[in-house]
């Protein structure tokens, strides 16, 4: 009995290792067998990237696994796909199971439903293809467009390698090292001079003031100048000027002694003969005044 019971624990052990193996594989795969669904089988000449739980997919939403991938030897060329597809889903008439690819090489299965009326049956075979991939359309669209940019940036790059090498180029960035140098010597001088401001902003102020003071001064001599009888200070000038006028026709003609003082010519020779005269005679008396005076005696 002890020996049965021994024999049963190890069977019973195996079976649920076997039983646990069997769901970690399911599992791993992707495959929950505790969940109804329908197969149904497509036939395709190239499997590159498909495999065994890859995705069934309907306008982006997974539908259903791949659940088996094999060779058809009664059809040589082709390879017959199992999808396991949810129970739910009815698939119209026509539809068709196509391989599309990613950039990484992973392929999936995408379903495009027909317009039919009627329906498949669970089983049935549906119509297999294989979608442009990503690179073919890459391929197909953008290397013609490539080929004919090629030869332009080639010329580009040749126009580029001739502008470096030109000497004139050099030259320019030569001025610009001159012309950065210059800009650096212009905000040193700019920062030395808003250095400087503080100080000068203060000079400006005390102008600013004394200006201020000037415009008092001159409202102050405005107010003045408006209460000083202007008019009659005018008329007086006016009446100066006229007067001078007159002296000065006077002394310009020869009717009167000042004119003919200073307009007679004969009559400038005849005092300046005089005056000569006069001068000689002053001369004359400090160097012999016995001549004029006689000694006087002291008794």
């Amino acid at each position: 009995m002890k020996r049965f019971s021994h024999e049963l624990t190890i069977g019973l052990s195996v079976l649920i290792a076997a039983l646990v193996l069997f769901f970690g594989i399911n599992y791993l795969k992707g495959i929950n067998i505790f969940k109804a669904a329908n197969y149904y089988y497509a036939s395709y000449t190239n499997v590159a990237g498909l495999s065994v739980s890859s995705p069934v997919t309907l306008n982006g939403l997974k539908v259903g696994q791949v659940r088996e991938i094999n060779y058809e030897y009664d059809n040589p060329g082709h390879v017959l796909v199992e999808m396991s597809l949810d129970k739910q889903l009815r698939i119209p008439a026509g539809s068709k199971a196509m391989i599309s690819s990613d950039l990484l090489g992973s392929a999936s299965i995408v379903l495009e439903f027909s317009t039919a009326s009627g329906f498949c049956k669970v089983g049935d075979r549906l119509e297999g293809g294989n979608a442009p991939s990503l690179m073919e359309d890459v391929s197909t669209n953008l290397m013609p467009s490539v080929s004919a940019i090629v030869p332009k940036v080639d010329s580009l790059l040749t126009s580029v390698n001739r502008l470096v090498g030109d000497s004139a180029l050099l030259q320019s960035v030569k001025r610009l090292d001159a012309i950065t140098d210059n800009l650096q010597a212009t905000t040193l001088y700019l920062n030395r001079t808003m250095a400087t401001m503080p100080a000068t902003m203060k000079t400006v102020d005390g102008v600013a003031h004394n200006l201020d003071s000037i415009t008092a001064d001159l409202a102050v001599l405005s107010a003045e100048l408006k209460t000083i009888p202007l008019k009659s200070t005018m008329d007086n000038i006016d009446s100066t000027m006229s007067n001078l006028n007159d002296i000065t026709d006077k002394m310009n003609r020869t009717d009167n002694s000042v004119g003919l003082l200073l307009n007679d010519r004969s009559l400038y020779d005849h005092i300046n003969g005089a005056a000569m005269g006069l001068d000689s005679i002053m001369w004359d008396l400090k160097k012999n005044p016995r001549r004029y005076v006689p000694p006087i005696k002291i008794f």
